[in-house]
């Protein structure tokens, strides 16, 4: 076996291993396990408990108007009648759908248009960073909330998918280009250049896998940003649209009488609250088990102050 054969057959082994050990320490934060178990039954409970209820997001109850919670409606309430518990886990499932999605699109997006900027570099590269920079510049929120309340039903909640996800990957993709120019020159990228693989082939098996560990993490944490871009839509009226519902235009429709009526509001935002937090913590937990340094790094700092 040749020596280009060695370094690229060799590589999977060690990511097979380095997958082990970061898996490890990422359950040795026990914060970012909880914050992910949270995630997950919560999700969970978005899409599976609403088959179980009496009552739809839609439907009314004429004899319970804004009442507080009860063994009927265990989170109360509306001043429609409608129940505060089937709006909420309504609400979940969008705004769910919204963060995961648009987090995913975005990644792929940044990977892709990244790599090949790094990777090809030359005109290539000058059209992807100028598209970069030109979507940097534009008010992307004017854009969204122009074309987001156009659609009602699911195709809304494929748009705003879209839409977050169209503005939300620039940053990444600079930093997937830096990694990916950084890498062009070690030995496996040129073995595999060598050998004759096309470029996607070295991306896919070279480029993406060394840079996983910054995408994960990238991925995790913007899942709370796109929940929160969708939040601030709804909460405007450029989101999700009424009658269907999610976090953000739960918030935005019973603010006002979130201290007279508690829970037509909090429950909502306690959803939101914990998806953003949990998001944040898996992506702190996930990066420290990439890269132990960093938590070292901020616990000197933190001892120092």
């Amino acid at each position: 076996m040749s020596e280009v054969e060695t370094i690229v057959q060799g590589a999977p082994q060690q990511a097979m291993g380095r997958r082990k050990l970061v898996w490890r320490r990422f359950l040795r934060n026990r914060v970012a396990v909880i914050a992910a178990l949270v995630l997950i039954v919560l999700t969970v409970t978005a899409f599976v408990l609403p088959h179980f209820l009496p009552y739809s997001y839609t439907d009314k109850d004429p004899t319970a108007i804004l009442k507080p919670p009860s063994s009927k409606h265990w989170f109360g309430t509306t001043n429609g009648g409608e129940d505060v518990l089937a709006q909420t886990l309504r609400g979940l499932q969008k705004s769910l759908m919204i963060g995961f999605g648009a987090a995913f699109i975005s990644a792929m997006l940044a990977t892709v248009l990244g790599s090949l900027a790094g990777l090809l570099g030359g005109w290539v590269d000058r059209s992807i960073m100028w598209l970069v920079d030109l979507l940097l510049v534009i008010p992307s929120f004017i854009l969204v909330a122009l074309f987001a309340p156009r659609t009602k039903g699911n195709d809304s909640v494929l748009l705003l998918m879209v839409l977050i996800a169209v503005f939300g990957w620039m940053i990444s993709a600079r930093i997937v280009r830096g990694l990916t120019m950084s890498m062009r020159e070690r030995e496996f990228v040129r073995a595999a250049r060598y050998m004759g693989a096309s470029t996607r082939s070295v991306i896919t098996t070279h480029i993406v896998p060394n840079i996983a560990s910054i995408l994960i993490i990238d991925t995790t944490l913007a899942i709370g940003a796109a929940v929160m871009a969708e939040t601030g839509l709804s909460f405007l009226g450029f989101g999700i649209q009424w009658p269907d519902v999610s976090l953000g235009s739960l918030i935005g429709q019973y603010s006002q009488q979130a201290f007279v009526f508690p829970w037509t509001f909090m429950f909502a935002s306690a959803c939101l609250v914990t998806i953003v937090l949990c998001a944040n913590l898996i992506g702190d937990g996930l990066r420290d088990a990439f890269d132990p340094s960093a938590k070292k790094a901020r616990s000197r700092k933190a001892r120092k102050s």
